[in-house]
């Protein structure tokens, strides 16, 4: 994502940026995590993530996710319903999404009605039966009203974000997605997705994967998307608005299929006609583009204040929009989308390849070289943000996209093309893509795979620059 803070002289908000999580957000899920419900017990409410211990439910795997949505820009409303097919990992007599807002009217287990509890951002369902480990079940719950935003540290939202025009965009990271859809809300519990969309017509619904259909019925159109590679839900979206769509195929055959509102085609047909080169170019750095199409989403202004990497296509606002913010959106697509992080702690391994990529495009279209940029910044006095914590560590769930993250992060990247060497390096950034390609990955598995590679532990990488407080002394 971009929803950095103040990155070199850029703007805030790439598909990176992000010191989101509104304060009051923060306090409540700490308190929350401090306070009980937190038990780890099976069917209980979070995976225990170091920063957003409630989020989540260990209980169960999500295997797919059908979404069915009708939206009335007139009222804001939306009526939902959503079909969740799930394996329990434990015996469970009952189970726990996250789901923010809105009313449920609704819900069964097995096609038998559920009991259903709400407490908080919670959403306990019990069955009639329990279920047992290893057993397949479907969840639906129906539901009803008008989505939520978050506002975030620095006054930005995610979450269901309406602007004028009938416009949305439905946006997740790290937390929004429980606003517009109950779910399992944790990078860990990644499945495939069908989302339906029902707007008046001559609006655009654009989502996640591939369009299957489009229908109309007495005035209102509905759009069918699929996503058939395992996505985590804060990667699912849904824009909504006059788009206009372009379509295309990338050099190696991916379809493009990209939504540009008519308010910022002028300023933006350049870049987004560079789309293909750009994906050809992250193909040679990275391998492969590990989805079934490509595309942008590209919105008015201050539509949602910073750019996000959601799988597939790319949400990027025209006050967040330029060639490198691109470049760092769809490094994502390998970087976070493809190769999951296991935790949100893990977020480096997202954030600093794609803050790398944006220096080895610079490095590789006439403009410094990723050596020079990380001169620039090793620069900085030790008293600079960049230095605040170590990048693995984020102390708190409002660090998750601070700079440390994202500069610091890319450092580290840095750090191991020097210790490996260029070949070295590159065969390791395709590799590590090829190994994970849509799984999860944590720091750990990171560098056991980096250490693995260079057939010796590369302790000063780990211990100066991924782990190290304080500004590293020079080498």
């Amino acid at each position: 994502m971009d929803k950095r803070p103040a990155l070199r002289t850029a703007p805030k908000g790439r598909g990176g940026r992000r010191t989101r999580l509104a304060a009051a957000l923060l306090a409540a899920l700490a308190a929350a995590s401090c306070t009980g419900g937190v038990t780890g017990g099976p069917g209980s409410a979070g995976v225990r993530d170091p920063l957003f211990p409630r989020l989540g439910n260990d209980g169960y795997d999500v295997q797919h996710y059908t979404l069915d949505l009708d939206y009335d820009p007139s009222s804001g409303r939306l009526k939902g319903g959503v079909t969740i097919v799930a394996k329990a990992v434990e015996d469970l007599s009952a189970f726990d999404l996250d789901f923010a807002g809105m009313d449920v009217e609704s819900a069964t287990v097995d096609d038998e009605p559920a009991a259903v509890n709400r407490a908080g951002d919670e959403l306990t369902l019990r069955p009639e039966e329990d279920l047992t480990r290893g057993e397949t079940f479907t969840a639906y719950v129906r539901y009803s009203g008008r989505p939520r935003t978050i506002t975030d540290v620095d006054g930005s939202e995610e979450g269901w974000l309406r602007s004028p025009g009938g416009r949305v965009l439905a946006l997740g990271e790290p937390t929004g997605s429980m606003t517009w859809f109950p779910s399992n809300n944790h990078p860990s519990d990644k499945a495939t997705y069908d989302i339906r969309i029902t707007v008046p017509d001559g609006l655009q619904a654009v989502s996640n994967g591939e369009l299957v259909s489009r229908t109309v019925n007495k005035g209102r159109a509905t759009f069918s998307w699929r996503t058939r590679e395992p996505m985590a839900t804060y990667l699912a979206t849904v824009a909504i608005g006059p788009y206009e769509i372009d379509r295309g195929r990338t050099g190696s055959g991916v379809p493009i299929y990209s939504a540009i509102d008519p308010e910022v085609r002028r300023q933006t047909a350049d870049v987004v006609a560079r789309l293909p080169e750009m994906l050809a170019w992250e193909e040679k750095e990275f391998g492969p583009y590990p989805f079934s199409s490509a595309g942008l989403i590209v919105a008015p202004a201050k539509a949602s204040g910073y750019a996000l990497e959601t799988q597939n296509r790319p949400v990027l606002p025209l006050d967040h929009f330029d060639a490198t913010t691109v470049v760092h959106e769809l490094a994502h697509q390998w970087f976070g989308d493809s190769v999951t992080p296991a935790t949100w702690r893990d977020m480096w391994l997202n954030e600093g390849f794609a803050q790398y990529a944006e220096w080895l495009w610079s490095e590789d279209h006439s403009g410094p070289s990723a050596q020079q940029i990380f001169e620039g910044e090793y620069a900085k006095g030790g008293g600079d943000d960049i230095w605040a914590f170590p990048p693995a560590e984020p102390p708190t769930a409002a660090d998750v996209s601070g700079r440390p993250v994202y500069v610091r992060g890319a450092m580290v990247v840095h750090k191991i093309r020097e210790a490996l060497g260029d070949e070295a390096f590159h065969a390791l950034v395709r590799d590590w893509v090829r190994v994970h390609r849509h799984g999860n990955a944590s720091t750990k598995d990171f560098v056991r795979f980096v250490d693995d590679a260079a057939g010796r532990r590369l302790t000063a990488v780990w211990d100066t620059w991924l782990y190290g407080d304080g500004k590293p002394e020079a080498s």
